[in-house]
């Protein structure tokens, strides 16, 4: 079942690969007259910007800003850094600085051709506030469980290039977005916090966050969230393309090529990584009187309210918290993969759990609770080999979760 696993998630995910997305539209750019920039932000910004280069499209200068460890070496003509991700850090403003000086002196000749992946939210920034409030903002969202559209609510204010702010940096330039999305529902406002992009989150929004969370934050930063953010841009075409639907559809292709009558129950999961983990062991528990072998397919991306100070990531906790509830079925396997590879600031994409799991942990010596309180959830599958590594992929649409039944 493992080497079953790895090729299935492996299969899924290259099908996800961000070549096509950018071979596909990069071809449609239009013809200017002036220069052509690069721009390339996110966990794919090494690969998007690789095939951007090697189509038949001529670039005068670029960049690329991509999380540590997923730069696939230097580009001739193109500027490459690595940053910080979940959290921001000085690579993060070295890097967009060099973005902005880039872009602010453009003619109306000119086009910016942006490829926006997952994870440009901490990697594209130039703040507003003291950039160690930045961090200290984004670790109390992060802890206390906010989503990726209420944690970019408040990004956006508290920037000086998201939130459409980029796009119009380089007016009168056009620009040409192509995007892999890695939000739920693919709001173009909210991948990336849409430096290119209208928002549609509004100050509003912003206040009642601050009060949802009981952020702590300074007076400034306070009234940068009151600041709006740009409604209108005239200069800017937009092609989202690559999602989590892919990543489903192609992992419902390969189970039903094993033999699999396989279904996609949903393609917007956002909920508690531990509670969505509870309700697919219960369901894995029910369906496992199916006589067939079955698929449920559930895409997303889950979140977790960080409490202890374990090692561990949204898909790892959802694996092992469905564990106890299929404790001794014979026939149950259930794995959740992040597709960039690196699920939470670990080395795995993820895990996966049967119904010998618990038994396996207490041979270890491994307490379910404990592990689960501590958000240890790495370090639990650790012990009993049940993590999911892939290395980074290059890309970067959401996660999957799967019930299987054999």
């Amino acid at each position: 079942m493992k080497e079953f696993i790895r090729n299935l998630v492996t299969e899924s995910i290259r099908f996800c690969l961000p070549d096509e997305a950018v071979k596909k539209e990069i071809k449609n750019i239009p013809q200017n007259k002036g220069k052509k920039i690069l721009i390339s932000v996110g966990k794919a910004a090494y690969q998007m910007a690789k095939t951007a280069l090697d189509s038949d499209v001529k670039f005068d200068d670029g960049l690329i800003i991509t999380k540590y460890g997923h730069l696939g070496g230097e580009i001739k003509g193109i500027k490459s850094f690595e940053a910080g991700h979940p959290i921001s850090d000085e690579n993060t403003i070295r890097a967009s600085q060099y973005a902005y000086d880039l872009v602010k002196d453009l003619s109306k000749d000119d086009l910016v051709v942006m490829l926006i992946s997952g994870g440009g939210s901490a990697l594209f920034e130039i703040p507003l506030v003291d950039f160690e409030e930045i961090q200290d903002i984004n670790s109390q969202l992060l802890e206390k469980g906010a989503n990726i559209v209420e944690i970019n609510t408040i990004r956006k204010r508290l920037s000086k290039i998201k939130g459409g702010k980029f796009a119009k940096l380089c007016e009168p330039a056009e620009v040409y977005n192509i995007i892999l999305s890695d939000v739920v529902g693919n709001r173009g406002d909210m991948i990336a916090s849409g430096p290119t992009y209208v928002d549609y989150s509004t100050s509003k929004e912003a206040i009642a966050l601050v009060e949802k969370y009981n952020l702590k934050l300074s007076d400034k930063a306070y009234k940068c969230l009151e600041s709006e953010t740009e409604k209108e841009l005239d200069n800017v075409i937009t092609k989202i393309s690559g999602s989590v639907d892919d990543l489903c559809f192609k992992a419902k292709d390969i189970l039903e090529n094993e033999g699999y009558k396989a279904e996609i129950m949903t393609t917007s999961m956002a909920n508690e990584a531990r509670e969505i983990g509870f309700l697919l062991g219960s369901i894995g528990r029910f369906k496992s009187k199916e006589k067939s072998k079955q698929a449920y397919i559930f895409g997303g991306e889950t979140i977790v309210h960080i409490k202890g100070s374990g090692k561990g990531g949204r898909n790892q906790e959802l694996a092992f918290a469905s564990a106890r509830e299929i404790e001794g079925l014979d026939n149950i396997t259930i794995l959740s993969y992040s597709s960039d590879g690196t699920d939470g600031p670990t080395d795995a994409a993820g895990g996966f759990v049967d119904g010998n799991t618990m038994e396996k942990l207490r041979k270890k010596q491994v307490d379910y609770d404990k592990i689960l309180e501590n958000n240890d959830s790495y370090n639990g599958l650790l012990k009993i080999d049940q993590l999911i590594k892939t290395g980074p992929t290059g890309t970067n649409v959401n996660d999957v979760s799967i019930i299987l039944i054999n």
